[in-house]
């Protein structure tokens, strides 16, 4: 039941422990963390929506936690009378965070000028998933989609953390990651580089596969929804006008 949270928690064993909060309730909380999980650092702790629970975040995962300790729950929380995925909106503004704070120290960029939209890819050299998105970056520039990647080798791919670096160090990172992803293998390079950086940010933000495409906002882009240029166009597009309508609504 808490694979998840056990992975990553044993991922951060070196962290220190979060700053013990005031609320009294959301101390029992963060303790009955640490009853199951010694070693996990508790990224956020606040009130849930569900009555009597609080939203808890360890290293990209969250989890449903009561007040008074006894209950962890783990799965998608849904406003039904709205029809809105509640954890998906906590990890997506988490997300979003996050992605806002990078540079293009720590990304290749692939931009165009007045992008429509602007997507941040957490991609991994070795995936042949990234491959194919990637083999429409023309199309996609030219349809006013700008192109941000993040580098999240996988370790299910033996060496994709040199690669990565390699392409990183390379003269022209930008040929280097295309030349890469139509499967020629990188020349060697060593160099200051943010890999590992990125990494353990995509870990922190939950991320376990690859191309895992986000919105300006944090939202996960269904690439079923996107098989084709046009298709992943129509789909910011949608993600766009239901972010505005959630905007006026809120009003």
């Amino acid at each position: 039941m808490f694979k998840h949270l056990i992975l990553f928690a044993a991922l951060v064993a070196a962290a220190p422990f979060a700053q013990a909060a005031a609320d009294p309730a959301e101390k029992t909380v963060r303790d009955a963390i640490h009853s199951l999980l010694p070693l996990a650092v508790v990224d956020k702790v606040v009130k849930s929506d569900l009555p009597g629970f609080y939203e808890v975040v360890v290293s990209g995962q969250i989890a449903y936690i009561s007040a008074d300790g006894k209950y962890l729950m783990q799965g998608n929380l849904y406003d039904v009378a709205n029809k809105r995925n509640l954890t998906d909106a906590s990890l997506a503004a988490m997300r979003a965070q996050a992605i806002a704070k990078l540079s293009a120290a720590q990304e290749i960029r692939f931009d165009v000028a007045n992008p429509k939209h602007t997507v941040t890819v957490f991609t991994d050299v070795d995936c042949p998933y990234c491959r194919a998105f990637h083999k429409n970056i023309g199309q996609y520039n030219a349809l006013g989609i700008s192109v941000h990647y993040v580098m999240f080798p996988l370790d299910i791919h033996p060496g994709a953390d040199k690669k990565a670096v390699d392409v990183w160090c390379a003269k022209d990172r930008n040929a280097a990651y295309t030349s890469a992803m139509n499967g020629k293998e990188p020349t060697p390079a060593t160099c200051t580089n943010p890999v590992a950086e990125t990494k353990s940010l995509g870990i922190q933000l939950g991320i376990n596969a690859t191309p895992t495409v986000l919105t300006a906002d944090g939202t996960s882009v269904d690439l079923g929804k996107a098989t084709s240029p046009q298709g992943l166009l129509a789909e910011l597009d949608r993600l766009a006008a239901e972010r505005d309508k959630a905007k006026v609504a809120s009003r």
